[in-house]
C-alpha cells in the first residue's frame, strides 16, 4: 500500500482581511499576526517530513508558504491553479458595500455559490476544476510523499467539498477555513481519507486571528 499525504492551508492573515475588503486575484499584504500564525504552523509541522510545498502565486499566500518552510531544504513551487476566485469588479471593495449594491449575487456567494458570477469573476466551479486538475497532479507526481498546499479560503472549501461529497449549497457551513488552519487528506493507493478539517491546535494564542 502507497500512501499520499496532502496538507492544505489557507495564508495568515493580511490588511485587506482586517478591512473586511474581497481580494480575490488582488492581494494585500499579511498583517503581523498574520506573519505571527505563518510561524506558529511553521512551528506545528516541524516533526512533519514535507517532500515538497506548493503556493498560489498570489504574494500572500506565497509569503505564508515561505514562512512556514523556514530553514528546511524542501522545494517550494508556485501555481497559479491555487489561486483564490476570481471576483472581477467585487476585488478591492468592501463587503457590505457588495452586498448593499449586489445584493443577489452576494446572497449567491454564501447561500448558493452555484449561482454566482459578476462582471470578470469565476465560478465557483470553474476554480474547483483548475485546483482539483492541479491536485491530481501532485498526486501522479508524489506518490507516496508528503505535500503541503498553501492556498485561500474558496480553494481549500471547493477541495474539501468534493472529497467529502458536499454539495455546493453547503459550501459555507463549519468548519471555518481561519488563517494557516490546517486539513489533512491522506490518498491510500488513490482512496482518499480525511484526517484533518480547519485544524487550528498550533495557535499559541487564544483565539488569535479568530477574524472573519
Amino acid at each position: 500500500m502507497s500512501t499520499t499525504t496532502i496538507y492544505l492551508t489557507r495564508h495568515g492573515q493580511t490588511e485587506w482581511n482586517v478591512q473586511n475588503r474581497m481580494q480575490g486575484h488582488m492581494d494585500s499584504a499579511l498583517t503581523t499576526l498574520g506573519v505571527q500564525q505563518a510561524e506558529w504552523l511553521s512551528q506545528g509541522m516541524q516533526a512533519i517530513n514535507l517532500d515538497a510545498i506548493y503556493a498560489s502565486s498570489s504574494p500572500r499566500a506565497l509569503r505564508t508558504a515561505e514562512i512556514i518552510r523556514g530553514e528546511r531544504d524542501v522545494p517550494l513551487k508556485v501555481s497559479d491553479a491555487f489561486k483564490e476566485i476570481g471576483m472581477g469588479v467585487w476585488e478591492g471593495r468592501d463587503s457590505a458595500e457588495l452586498a448593499a449594491q449586489y445584493s443577489d449575487q452576494h446572497r449567491y456567494f454564501w447561500k448558493d455559490p452555484d449561482q454566482f458570477k459578476v462582471e470578470g469573476s469565476e465560478t465557483f466551479a470553474e476554480v474547483q476544476t483548475r485546483a482539483l486538475e492541479k491536485l491530481q497532479e501532485i498526486l501522479t507526481a508524489h506518490q507516496g510523499e508528503s505535500i503541503l498546499i498553501v492556498t485561500h479560503t474558496v480553494v481549500i472549501k471547493l477541495l474539501m467539498a468534493y472529497f467529502e461529497s458536499r454539495e455546493l449549497p453547503k459550501l459555507w457551513d463549519l468548519p471555518y477555513i481561519y488563517p494557516t488552519c490546517l486539513s489533512r487528506i491522506d490518498f491510500t493507493d488513490g482512496v482518499p481519507e480525511i484526517l484533518l478539517h480547519g485544524d487550528t491546535s498550533h495557535y499559541e494564542e487564544n483565539e488569535a486571528g479568530m477574524e472573519s
